[in-house]
């Protein structure tokens, strides 16, 4: 059974715009959305307001949804505040700040009733509500005013909203100029130029506008403490180093290319050679996504932990190589941080629409291991376990991030230091050799879980060499088109799969005793069913959630669908692809599945999801 609705029925908006429009003040809970152009240093100021709230100690999450194409496109980054720590997406929002004439109209109009609008004085009112607050900006003035360099008085423009939202919400300035000099590097000039227009603005709000809105906020203490603030490609790339990466290959692509240039910054800092100070690591732009995939593939049959990252349309890229990897029995890592397809797609929003594609990547008989990583901190995990368990499984493992969790600023835990050693697998050294006396067989089965002894290149023993082969081979790896050796070896790769099943990382779960329905979702959807969930709760549906992070799946998973009479399968993509692999794992629950699927380029929201479910049962 699959549901799919393209929005939220009226009485669901209705519900959440009651209870903003509701009476008495409004602290800690709401969102703002900033529209502005691209490439006009709104990034900016942005991530210096999100990281001040922060500082106040105000559970908050950013969302960017900028263009794919040129500079001076619309842009939108919603900042959503929430006193009860959800940190999903949320509509609608109730401050928007109109910096951009192409979209003023549109932006002005989706404020939630009993909202606010701010925006630049030389920008059109289209059609003036009574059920909002307007206040104006003075931007070109105040520009004028602080005489600030030519070339850069369209980027620090941006710092005018800066001022008077600090004002107008009671942001501490000293948590502001703290953000501004973190953002900045602590480079006095900059750090002045923006702090001038900051404090401008503030004192022209202080003296111009009339507060008449109910918003505003007050620093919290207990949700934050503790905790940093990080995109998923930046932790991804900490995890890779500190799960001993050494050899990356890659080609840039959106989401995926900032996740290498965090490995640029930090593998420098962390892998060189105490004595000369060499590099001991190795980043290389490939000609494309199926040489980068080539290069990774060859450092890890040579015993380096190699990776690359990539998204949809470069993992199509990689079907041949995969499949390689998959026969061969090579280790490798592939980042594939989603957006959405097919083809060219929206390079610039979000998806999960490559569950399916990276499971069965490459032609034949095969099912790779994907990991899913929830947050920043998970990003980190799976840098480095990502690379225990190719090596251990001998095999190409997929994690599987996505542009929300990858490009977008996350509060986070601190990262753990790996709490094991590297599992290198079943590699043979010459010591081991010598006491086998050099009789192995590279591809036999001797532990009965699919997983054969390999050697690495430079072995010093006549019997460490072996010819690894895409080609059909018996046990010895000699080249063997017999119908018993090639069944032999399938069978062995599908108990190497199983085997996958026990070492690939547990699902959490967490059950409501009185459930009758369950929630299986992925991923960064997680933020928002935490939230959904307490809205069914209070609805009167009891549920239970199971947050499956990594597949193939096991008896746990199995255990969980058998409890329960409905599951809802929730996915960010159109066709439902997690509940489809679900239903070939398990057919016999097929009556018990249920489809929850939607793909708009947005992150789910807790309202669609609770609402969709609500009409589902």
């Amino acid at each position: 059974m699959t549901v799919v609705l393209e929005k939220a029925p009226p009485e669901a908006t209705e519900r959440r715009e009651d209870v903003i429009a509701g009476p008495g003040p409004k602290i800690d809970n709401f969102s703002i959305n900033f529209a502005t152009v691209n490439g006009s240093g709104s990034q900016t100021s942005n991530g210096v307001l999100l990281r001040a709230l922060f500082k106040m100690g105000i559970p908050v999450s950013g969302k960017n949804m900028f263009p794919s194409n040129i500079q001076g496109m619309p842009t939108w980054y919603i900042i959503r505040l929430s006193e009860d720590g959800y940190l999903g997406r949320r509509d609608p929002y109730e401050i928007v700040v109109c910096m951009n004439s192409r979209t003023v109209a549109d932006d002005m109009a989706r404020v939630a009733p009993g909202g606010v609008v701010i925006y630049d004085d030389t920008l059109p009112i289209a059609a003036r509500r009574e059920d909002v607050t307007y206040y104006p900006m003075p931007v070109a003035q105040l520009v004028k005013e602080a005489k600030l360099p030519f070339e850069l008085r369209d980027y620090i423009a941006n710092m005018v909203y800066v001022g008077v939202l600090a004002q107008l919400l009671d942001i501490e300035m000293a948590e502001i100029e703290a953000a501004v000099s973190w953002n900045f590097g602590g480079k006095p000039k900059p750090i002045a130029l923006n702090m001038n227009m900051v404090r401008r603005a503030f004192q022209w709000a202080e003296a111009n506008l009339v507060k008449t809105d109910p918003f505003r906020v007050e620093r919290m203490t207990g949700f934050n403490e503790g905790k940093i603030l990080v995109d998923g490609n930046s932790a991804a790339a900490l995890g890779a180093v500190f799960g001993g990466v050494s050899f990356v290959a890659w080609y840039p692509i959106t989401p995926a290319s900032s996740l290498v240039d965090a490995l640029m910054k930090y593998l420098p800092q962390m892998r060189s050679d105490d004595a000369t100070g060499k590099a001991t690591f190795a980043v290389i732009q490939a000609e494309d996504e199926l040489a980068a995939l080539g290069m990774v593939i060859g450092a890890g049959w040579a015993g380096a932990r190699a990776m690359t990252s990539t998204s949809g349309p470069g993992l199509d890229l990689m079907g041949e190589f995969a499949g390689l990897a998959y026969f061969a029995e090579v280790p490798a890592v592939v980042w594939d941080v989603q957006r959405i397809g097919p083809s060219t797609g929206l390079p610039t929003r979000t998806s999960q629409g490559d569950i399916a594609a990276a499971y069965y990547l490459s032609h034949g008989d095969k099912r790779h291991v994907l990991l899913f990583p929830a947050d920043p901190q998970e990003c980190f995990e799976f840098g480095w376990r990502s690379f225990d368990l190719a090596e251990r499984l001998q095999t190409p493992v997929f994690v599987m991030s996505d542009l929300d969790l990858g490009m977008n600023v996350w509060i986070s835990d601190p990262f753990e230091y790996p709490p094991t050693p590297m599992d290198r697998g079943k590699v043979l050294d010459l010591e081991q050799i010598r006491e086998i006396g050099g009789s192995w067989a590279r591809y036999k089965d001797v532990n009965g879980d699919g997983i054969t002894y390999r050697t690495l290149p430079g072995t010093p023993h006549p019997a460490a060499a072996y010819f690894t082969r895409g080609t059909g081979h018996d046990e010895n790896a000699r080249y063997s088109e017999r119908p018993e050796d090639w069944e032999r070896n399938m069978n062995r790769l599908a108990c190497k799969f199983n085997t996958a099943r026990t070492l690939v990382p547990e699902p959490v779960a967490d059950e409501a005793a009185r459930a009758r329905v369950g929630i299986i979702s992925v991923g960064s959807n997680h933020t928002a069913i935490v939230e959904a969930r307490d809205l069914l709760t209070a609805a009167g549906i009891e549920n239970s959630y199971m947050r499956l992070r990594a597949l193939p799946i096991n008896d746990a998973v199995r255990d969980f669908i058998n409890r329960y009479e409905r599951i809802c399968v929730v996915e960010n993509n159109h066709d439902g692809q997690l509940y489809q692999i679900l239903l070939s794992e398990e057919p016999c629950c097929g009556e018990k599945l249920v489809s929850i699927a939607r793909c708009n380029g947005w992150p789910l929201t807790a309202d669609w999801i609770a609402e969709t479910i609500q009409r589902m049962l």
